[in-house]
C-alpha cells in the first residue's frame, strides 16, 4: 500500500512513513461522518525495527541519572499545558467528549499533574524500595524491566493515553522506553502528544527513540508484540476480550503484561440511608452513571437494594432522573453496537427493562439512558450473564427480599474496581455494614463509603486495580505514584557487590535506603 497518504509513524527518533498494510480513519461520534486523516495500519516490520530501537534507547536509559527522565517528563507536561487548546479540540473532535469541564478542566490537569508526579518520583527514587542488609551485604532494589508496551482506551484519550497517561508516566519514570498503540478512535490526539513528547525528548537530552508510536496492529501482530522477548512488560486498559487474549499470548512467553479490563463497580444502598437522604444519594448515582455517557471503567452499573417502600422510591425516582437527561454521545459504532449486545444478554437472562433500551435516531452515537432490575435470586441463579459490562449509560438494580439475598448477591460477585456502600449516619445500618463489608471488601481493589466510585483520585493511597476480571492481577495499581512505577521493574538483587560497583540507591549512604539487621533473633530496621 502507498504510505504516501497517510500519516507517518514515529520510529527509532523519526517520523517516517509507515510500512503499512492498510489504513483507517477515526470518525467523529457526534455525526458518525469519518475524518479525513488516514492512518497506516502497520506491517510487523514497523513492530521490529520500534523494538530493536526501545533495545537500545533502555540501554541508553540505564546509563543516564534520574533527572533526565525527571526533567523530561516535567518539560512534556509543561508543552502540553502550552498546547492544551489544540489538544482539547482535536480530542473533542475525535471523541464527542465536552470541551468544558471534561477535557479542558479535568482530563488534561490530570494529566499533567500525574507526569509530574512521576517526574517527581523518579527523581526521589524511593519507589524504588532500596533495601539493606549491612551484615550479609546483600542489597536490593526495583530496577528498570526494559522496553514497555502502552495500549491505550478510547474513553480517556489523554490521562489514560498510550503516550500520555499514566501507563506512560509511570514506564518513563521507572526508567523504560516506551512503545505506544494509539487507540483507533482517536490517533490524531495521541499524535499531537507524540510530536510534544519529540520536542521535550530533544530538549532534556532524553533519548529521541525512547518514545515511539504506531497507530494500528493485524491481531496476530498485537499478539507477538506483547509476547517478543525484546518487551519488558506491557501496559493494558480495554476491552476484557482483547485484554485476556494479548494475556494469553504474553504469559506464554513469560511476559509481565497489566491489564485494566472491565468492572460494573457495585453500589449497595441500605435503608437507612435511603430513610434519611434519598434523594441525594438519587442525584449523586445519576450525575456518576451517566457522566461522560457511562463510559466509565468506575461506573455504577450495579445497584444492590433491600426491598421495600425506601428501595422502591428510590428506583422511581431515578427512573424520572435518567428520563429527564439528555443522553450525550458514545465514543463509536462499536461501543453502540457493543451496548445493544450487552442489554439484550442481560434481558435475555432474566433482567426487567424500566427505561430506556434503545439507541437513537439522528446524527452520532447515542443510546437511551437505561436502567434495568432483577430479583436477587434471578442474579444468582445467572450471576454470569447478570454481570455483563454494559459499557455506556446503563446500571441494573438487584432488589433483596432480605439480608441473606443480599448477601448471597454479594458473594457471587466477580472482582471489580470498586464497590461502594451507602449506610445511615445514625448508626441505624450499621449492623447490616458490619454483615456485607467483609463480603465486598474481597471482591473489590477499592471500598468507598458514601460515595460514588466514579472519580479516580492521582494520589500515592489510591489502589485502580482490583481481583480479577476487573484486572488481571490484583496486587497492582494502573492510578497512584509511586506504587504505579513497580509494575514496570524488576527485583534486582546484590550479594556480595564492592561498594563501588553498586547502584548509587544501594550503597550504605544512600537517603532512602531501608537497612535491615538480625538482632536478638529477628529482623530490624535501623
Amino acid at each position: 500500500m502507498c504510505s504516501d497518504s497517510l500519516q507517518p509513524v514515529l520510529v527509532a527518533g523519526q517520523w517516517r512513513p509507515a510500512r503499512a498494510i492498510g489504513a483507517f480513519q477515526a470518525v467523529n461520534p457526534a455525526t458518525g461522518e469519518p475524518l479525513p486523516e488516514r492512518y497506516p495500519i502497520s506491517d510487523w516490520a514497523d513492530c521490529d525495527e520500534a523494538l530493536e530501537a526501545a533495545v537500545d534507547a533502555a540501554e541508553q536509559l540505564r546509563r543516564l541519572p534520574p533527572d533526565v527522565r525527571a526533567r523530561f517528563l516535567e518539560v512534556y507536561a509543561d508543552l502540553i499545558d502550552q498546547n492544551a487548546e489544540a489538544i482539547v479540540q482535536t480530542a473533542h473532535l475525535e471523541t464527542a467528549l465536552p470541551v468544558r469541564p471534561r477535557l479542558l478542566e479535568v482530563e488534561l490537569p490530570r494529566t499533567t499533574n500525574q507526569l509530574r508526579q512521576a517526574a517527581a518520583a523518579a527523581r526521589d527514587g524511593s519507589w524504588a524500595l532500596p533495601t539493606l542488609d549491612t551484615q550479609l551485604n546483600i542489597r536490593s532494589h526495583y530496577a528498570p524491566i526494559g522496553p514497555v508496551c502502552v495500549f491505550g482506551p478510547n474513553n480517556f484519550p489523554l490521562a489514560f493515553g498510550s503516550i500520555s497517561g499514566g501507563d506512560f508516566a509511570a514506564a518513563i519514570a521507572a526508567g523504560n522506553p516506551v512503545l505506544a498503540k494509539a487507540h483507533s478512535s482517536h490517533p490524531r490526539t495521541t499524535q499531537a502528544f507524540a510530536e510534544l513528547a519529540v520536542e521535550a525528548a530533544h530538549r532534556t537530552g532524553f533519548p529521541k527513540h525512547g518514545v515511539q508510536l504506531l497507530y494500528r496492529l493485524r491481531h496476530e501482530d498485537g499478539l507477538r508484540l506483547v509476547a517478543d522477548r525484546r518487551v519488558g512488560a506491557t501496559g493494558y486498559t480495554g476491552s476484557r476480550a482483547a485484554g485476556l487474549a494479548l494475556k494469553h499470548a504474553a504469559d506464554a512467553a513469560g511476559k509481565p503484561i497489566y491489564l485494566e479490563l472491565s468492572s460494573i463497580n457495585p453500589v449497595v444502598v441500605l435503608p437507612g440511608a435511603l430513610e434519611e437522604r434519598s434523594e441525594k444519594i438519587v442525584a449523586e448515582f445519576t450525575t456518576s452513571c451517566l457522566m461522560g455517557t457511562g463510559q466509565f471503567c468506575t461506573n455504577p452499573g450495579l445497584v444492590l437494594l433491600l426491598d421495600g417502600d425506601p428501595a422502591r422510591h428510590f428506583v422511581e425516582s431515578v427512573k424520572e432522573r435518567f428520563r429527564g437527561t439528555p443522553p450525550g454521545y458514545l465514543l463509536s459504532a462499536g461501543v453502540l453496537k457493543s451496548l445493544e449486545q450487552s442489554i439484550a444478554r442481560l434481558r435475555d437472562a432474566g433482567a426487567e427493562l424500566l427505561v430506556g433500551g434503545q439507541a437513537l435516531e439522528g446524527p452520532g452515537f447515542r443510546f437511551a439512558n437505561t436502567l434495568l432490575c432483577v430479583g436477587a435470586r434471578r442474579f444468582c441463579e445467572r450471576p454470569e450473564e447478570l454481570q455483563t459490562e454494559a459499557f455506556g449509560n446503563v446500571s441494573l438494580f438487584v432488589m433483596s427480599a432480605d439480608l441473606e439475598e443480599l448477601k448471597r448477591a454479594i458473594q457471587r460477585l466477580e472482582g471489580n474496581l470498586t464497590g461502594s456502600i451507602y449506610s445511615a449516619t445514625d448508626g441505624s445500618d450499621d449492623a447490616l455494614y458490619e454483615e456485607i463489608e467483609p463480603l465486598l471488601r474481597q471482591r473489590v481493589g477499592r471500598l468507598l463509603n458514601d460515595k460514588m466510585p466514579t472519580g479516580v483520585a492521582v494520589t500515592a493511597a489510591m489502589n485502580h486495580g482490583g481481583p480479577y476480571p476487573a484486572t488481571g492481577h490484583p496486587g497492582f495499581t494502573a492510578v497512584g505514584i509511586p506504587a504505579s512505577l513497580r509494575r514496570f521493574a524488576a527485583l534486582h538483587c546484590y550479594d556480595n557487590v564492592r561498594p563501588e560497583r553498586l547502584p548509587k540507591d544501594l550503597r550504605d549512604e544512600a537517603p532512602n535506603a531501608t537497612i535491615w539487621r538480625w538482632i536478638d533473633g529477628r529482623w530490624k530496621q535501623g
